[in-house]
């Protein structure tokens, strides 16, 4: 376990930029954790995170003009999925759940975490949070999953997604790539982004339009993140989410403001249509949410 604390979460008060959200818009990646008194961090966490309960992210939520949220399982809670499920239970409609799955883990319990809203897994391929998973684990935990439908989330950097590419490729579920597989935008990016749009294209993987702030090298407002960000939209606009990575831990920089994150948004996909694709009609495709009306 590590002792990293990221720095304390910001009070987003101002809402984001008119016109951005729509009925329904979707924070399709986000975490929660806490609160401490109920829920406290296990001694098999990989960092530690600050507190940062349901209450707080949909204080947030309601702020920016969410509708609704896929909360992300993370190992700053080990493999203690109750704050999870607790949040599911509360904003039942709200929430969708992704869980990390050990190899310990019965089907029984899957089932449980499906009817409680969880639709997903994740795996880490980072070395902070475990390194690559054994591919007999990954076939292990996906053989548990697949009576239930559920996707397949994949950490990854820019390397390991070059790496692994044919491992995701061959994951037999729907797959969804998060933070754009984390591109080191100091590099020379069409590899990386040949190998992401070829998995595009497979029409089983999706891509995660979020962690502009940890993929930025020029720091807020991130607008160096936008044209690779533009080029995911635009080259499979059917299989493009956003998410806010709130409460956005194991960053070095400063706090990113999430407004201004949402705000990003509108240079990323300019165009209404498009933007209801990313936020409101592919997370309800995904994740099983209903589609608001037009």
């Amino acid at each position: 376990m590590t002792e990293t604390m990221s720095p304390a979460m910001p009070d987003v008060s101002i809402p984001a930029e008119r016109g951005v959200l729509l009925p329904g818009a979707c924070d399709a990646h986000c975490h929660i954790f806490g609160p401490f008194d109920r829920f406290p961090l296990p001694g098999d966490r990989s960092f530690t995170p600050p507190e940062a309960p349901e209450t707080a992210l949909r204080r947030l939520h309601d702020r920016l003009g969410f509708h609704r949220a896929v909360i992300v399982h993370s190992q700053g809670h080990g493999r203690d999925h109750r704050p999870l499920l607790d949040a599911l239970a509360v904003g039942r409609g709200r929430y969708r759940g992704v869980a990390v799955l050990g190899p310990d883990v019965s089907a029984k319990e899957v089932a449980r975490l499906d009817v409680a809203g969880v639709c997903g897994t994740r795996f880490n391929f980072l070395a902070h949070l475990g390194g690559a998973p054994a591919p007999e684990r990954i076939q292990a935990v996906l053989a548990l999953v697949r009576p239930f439908d559920w996707h397949v989330a994949i950490h990854v950097t820019g390397a390991d997604l070059i790496r692994y590419a044919d491992l995701i490729a061959a994951i037999e579920a729907r797959v969804v790539i998060d933070h754009m597989a984390r591109p080191d935008l100091s590099q020379n990016l069409a590899a990386g982004r040949e190998i992401l749009c070829r998995l595009l294209d497979s029409g089983r993987v999706w891509v995660k339009l979020s962690g502009a702030d940890r993929i930025s090298l020029m720091g807020a407002p991130y607008r160096d993140v936008v044209p690779f960000a533009r080029d995911l939209a635009a080259h499979a606009p059917e299989r493009v989410l956003w998410g806010s990575d709130w409460p956005h831990v194991n960053i070095s920089g400063p706090m990113p403001d999430d407004a201004a994150l949402v705000d990003l948004l509108t240079e990323i996909a300019p165009s209404d249509w498009l933007r209801r694709r990313i936020l409101v009609d592919n997370p309800a495709k995904l994740f099983g949410f209903d589609t608001p009306p037009r």
